[in-house]
């Protein structure tokens, strides 16, 4: 089953696009070719762009706060594992301590860090990264491989507080929602939305086997979807299929 998430805020738009990130961050580190290792640098520089937000901290560390005082609002509940909870709330806590100790916004001491930054200010020109424009990262990038992962390690911890501050939410946003199965007929599916409740996240999952995409739209009133198909012409058309897929709400 492929899955496709929609945000329906801003800021929840924000933190799955962080996590694509240190995704993505996390799986370069890992590999050993000079490539990359490049562009685990670039994916660095971009967490840096998304996090150069000056609310960013303050939402992570509201959302972090509040998540824990509703959790505290179960304890006694008999259907409820303290020992659970008790954990859960302690990864929050964790969380917290982590992200308010650090200065600044996210990433913000690598960009004391000259040599960082002399590669940040050519990333964006095309090939503006070859030996003769930065000889020094040309050299770098011919180091031993355990030597480019231990400064990779070393570039990364100041962001580490912030990707686990994200995985830590988005966890607790996706494990609040109930799958449910649905149709779209001729390849239209609309649900109205619940007064009352205020949805953060939508999550679909769809067989890979019908070949087809989802296009969705959404507010506080109602959420929208659209079944595509890739055309021979490499271009998106409506599906005239009744087709079923998983839709979960997440509030």
């Amino acid at each position: 089953m492929i899955l496709y998430e929609y945000p329906f805020h801003e800021r929840i738009r924000t933190y799955l696009r962080l996590e694509h990130l240190f995704r993505r961050l996390g799986e370069l580190v890992e590999r050993e070719s000079p490539t990359d290792h490049h562009y685990a640098i670039t994916t660095i520089f971009e967490i840096m762009d998304v996090g150069a937000r000056a609310d960013l901290k303050t939402d992570v560390l509201k959302d972090l706060e509040k998540q824990k005082h509703v959790l505290n609002g179960y304890r006694g509940n008999p259907a409820i594992s303290e020992a659970v909870l008790d954990e859960v709330t302690g990864q929050l806590e964790s969380c917290f301590s982590a992200l308010n100790s650090l200065p600044g916004k996210a990433g913000q001491s690598l960009t004391e860090n000259d040599w960082l930054m002399s590669i940040r200010s050519r990333v964006g020109i095309p090939g503006g990264t070859c030996e003769f424009d930065l000889p020094a990262y040309y050299a770098w990038q011919h180091l031993q491989t355990g030597v480019r992962k231990q400064d990779l390690q070393r570039w990364i911890t100041p962001l580490v507080p912030l990707a686990e501050s994200i995985r830590v939410l988005l966890t607790l946003l996706r494990d609040s929602g109930a799958p449910q199965k649905v149709v779209a007929p001729a390849g239209q599916y609309q649900q109205t939305l619940p007064q009352g409740r205020t949805f953060q996240l939508l999550r679909l999952r769809i067989d890979p086997a019908l070949g087809l995409i989802p296009e969705i739209s959404g507010n506080r009133l109602i959420v929208s979807v659209r079944l595509m198909r890739h055309g021979e012409d490499d271009r998106l058309h409506a599906s005239t299929d009744d087709s079923a897929f998983e839709l979960t709400l997440c509030s």
